[in-house]
């Protein structure tokens, strides 16, 4: 099917009676954003504006209570079930991109925090594509205050931190990969200010606290004595404005939708007709065949008098202490530094440890110095993810420590890094020390934690920047890497090479 020059898409009525316009290509470059309470019909308005769009351009749904799935028999979406891994998401995301497929993600089942992981893996892994592969995506996020809050709340800091990271790169900086973000919330004082202010058109419903009605008004360029109006909006209607949908503020009223959820609201419905008295108390207090054997009542403890009671404690013996626990073995300094990097090197043989948050490998760590009875005050957070950089290099911290190494030099520059970016250029220090071939795009992107060869590039783009690398091409194409005031340089090596081949400290998968 060729598209025409402009794709407009039907959303419903405007007051008058005339079509509700929505045109495609405009919403791809400036981003919608979708308030409405609950029942004001804003799932209605996002599965119109989808089977509207579908024969036009990708989506990709993040849909957290399954309400979406029954896209797929009509319009050939593919249900991707949420319960798998984060790198197993973020590899599905990947092709995605590349074949160009139509999916629903779905997060149904899962609690708040594996929900917002989740969706920031798959989000990142559409985020990471290459540059090849940006084709145009209309990513719909339901209930978006879920992965954007803005505010902490019973998730973890970290869980909170790398969904709203995702949620503000597809909303921020996704316009140039393609991505289109289309976000809808129950409550925009709920919603991360960075993420929705990123939207340039907007669809507001009905919504009754004065908090929320003040935001949208503002968002419409409204005056706020005419907030009131989203109190007395019906369901299905909405007030349009943007480059997209209208130069002012319209009224809007969705039209219908070919498809439906799988979860309706529920309805009134007449009750039974009223039973004896004795048979309805056999219903509720007689158990059904098929249900279990109530447990035996507890009966009260018979009554002691006080007397007796003092009786007893006076003619009692303590009971012995337990032994005291062996205290645990005093290690010299040499043996402690041995264990630590013994359970380092540990970590690192994992074939994933890559692809595993710093936290949770730092947790991993604190058990395998426990097993290993390591005493003494536990190495913090800052410094395991530096000896864990250092040990990913295969570099000796006591000979890179010493002030005549020049190793110090170079922890001196990888400090000047982002903490994430640390390890990826000691590595190529590493490699730049050893003489060995210059690392791939893959290979840096797997040192980095990541299997995305245009994040590789972004990040060699970054340090060179920061000029604690310089890259250079010889004759025949490939890639050298420098270390600068250092006479340190890899071997030439084709950046298109696949992985395993050249970082240290890498096992292949």
């Amino acid at each position: 099917m060729t598209p025409p020059a402009k794709v407009s898409i039907d959303l419903g009525t405007r007051a008058g009676g005339d079509t509700a316009a929505l045109d495609l290509e405009e919403l791809l470059a400036t981003r919608l954003l979708v308030q409405g309470n609950s029942g004001s019909g804003k799932s209605h308005l996002l599965r119109r504006l989808l089977e509207q769009s579908a024969p036009w351009v990708q989506q990709a749904i993040i849909d957290p209570e399954g309400d979406f799935v029954t896209l797929a028999d009509r319009y050939g979406h593919v249900v991707v079930d949420a319960q798998r891994g984060e790198a197993d998401l973020q590899r599905v995301a990947a092709r995605v991109r590349q074949h160009r497929v139509s999916v629903v993600l779905n997060l149904e089942g899962l609690d708040s925090e594996q929900q917002m992981r989740a969706a920031a893996a798959f989000l990142g892994g559409l985020f990471d594509a290459d540059r090849d592969i940006w084709y145009p995506l209309l990513v719909v996020v339901d209930e978006a205050q879920l992965f954007a809050p803005a505010a902490a709340g019973e998730v973890s800091d970290e869980a909170r931190k790398v969904s709203l990271g995702a949620m503000t790169n597809l909303m921020c900086r996704g316009r140039k990969r393609g991505l289109a973000g289309v976000i809808a919330t129950q409550r925009l004082a709920k919603l991360a200010k960075n993420v929705a202010a990123e939207a340039s058109n907007f669809l507001m419903g009905r919504t009754f606290l004065d908090i929320d009605m003040a935001r949208a008004a503002d968002l419409l360029g409204m005056e706020r004595r005419q907030a009131e109006m989203f109190r007395d909006l019906e369901s299905g209607h909405f007030v349009a404005l943007g480059p997209a949908l209208a130069r002012r503020p319209l009224p809007v009223r969705i039209g219908p939708v070919e498809t439906a959820p799988r979860s309706t609201s529920p309805r009134l419905m007449p009750l039974p007709q009223p039973a004896a008295a004795e048979e309805t108390r056999d219903l509720i207090f007689t158990p059904g065949a098929d249900e279990a054997r109530p447990p035996a009542p507890r009966r009260a403890p018979a009554v002691t008098s006080t007397a007796d009671v003092l009786t007893q404690l006076a003619r009692s013996v303590p009971p012995a202490l337990p032994p005291a626990a062996e205290p645990l073995p005093s290690l010299s300094p040499e043996q402690r530094q041995a264990a630590i990097d013994a359970a380092l090197r540990e970590i690192l043989s994992e074939s994933d440890a890559g692809f595993r948050t710093i936290a949770v490998l730092y947790q991993d760590f604190l058990v395998r110095c426990r097993i290993r009875r390591v005493g003494g005050e536990p190495l913090s957070l800052p410094s395991f993810r530096r000896r864990l950089a250092v040990a990913h290099a295969g570099i000796d911290l006591a000979e890179a420590e010493a002030e005549d190494s020049p190793w110090a030099e170079v922890l001196t520059m990888a400090g000047a890094l982002p903490e994430d970016m640390q390890g990826v250029f000691l590595s190529l220090a590493r490699a730049a020390f050893d003489r060995r071939l210059c690392p791939s795009d893959a290979d840096v992107a797997r040192s980095y934690g990541s299997r995305s060869p245009g994040r590789a590039r972004r990040l060699l783009a970054y340090m060179e920047e920061r000029q604690v690398i310089v890259c250079r091409q010889d004759g025949r194409g490939r890639r050298i890497v420098a270390i600068p005031g250092l006479a340190w340089e890899t071997e030439p090596g084709d950046p298109n090479a696949p992985a395993g081949m050249s970082m240290p400290g890498q096992a292949a998968e």
